[in-house]
């Protein structure tokens, strides 16, 4: 839990009354590998910061092997179907476990309060939207932008860990390729 107020405290300093109510709120959940976070149509009521392990985000089809992976995020970051969330409506996509996971959630209700009662609230939701929002923004961006050979070296400059602990079909759907065509953009630029 120490991990949350170091990185909001990266932006601002919280008093410790504020870190009292907000900290209260947290419910330490753990996953193991491969469960299911959230499935679709189930609505979002949590925040997650994750204290350890990979979250991925996913469209299921279904054939598994065509599942389409569009995101992730790893320990010390918000996770979250914050469009979901938001809007109190059920989920489009699903929220998996793909390593074991532990991650200190505030629900909905909960959040709220906090937002009423401190300062701190404000920020940390803030904070927790700005996340989420910038990942959506960059993997839009990157789509558009950038072929799958540069959104590969990209990921594989910003992220090394990420190509070590995700299977690599995983990283072929999130760029947008097939396995196969991933091993021949690995392949050219080795």
């Amino acid at each position: 839990m120490i991990n949350i107020r170091e990185y909001i405290e990266k932006t601002v300093v919280i008093s410790d009354q504020d870190w009292q109510l907000f900290s209260s709120k947290l419910e330490n959940r753990i996953f193991k590998k491969k469960s299911t976070i959230l499935d679709v149509g189930e609505t979002e009521n949590y925040i997650s910061f994750i204290e350890k392990g990979i979250a991925r985000f996913l469209i299921p089809k279904e054939e598994k092997e065509k599942d389409i992976t569009f995101g992730f995020c790893f320990k010390n970051e918000f996770v979250s179907a914050y469009d979901s969330f938001l809007t109190r409506k059920p989920s489009l996509y699903k929220l998996q476990a793909l390593t074991d996971m532990s991650v200190w959630s505030i629900s909905y209700d909960d959040l709220q309060e906090v937002y009423e009662k401190s300062f701190a609230g404000n920020v940390i939701g803030r904070l927790s939207s700005e996340r989420l929002f910038l990942i959506k923004s960059k993997r839009e961006q990157s789509l558009l932008n950038e072929t799958a050979e540069e959104r590969y070296l990209k990921l594989f400059t910003e992220r090394p860990n990420l190509i070590k602990e995700i299977p690599l079909k995983y990283v072929a759907s999130y760029i947008g390729v097939t396995p196969q065509a991933l091993s021949r953009i690995r392949k050219r630029i080795s």
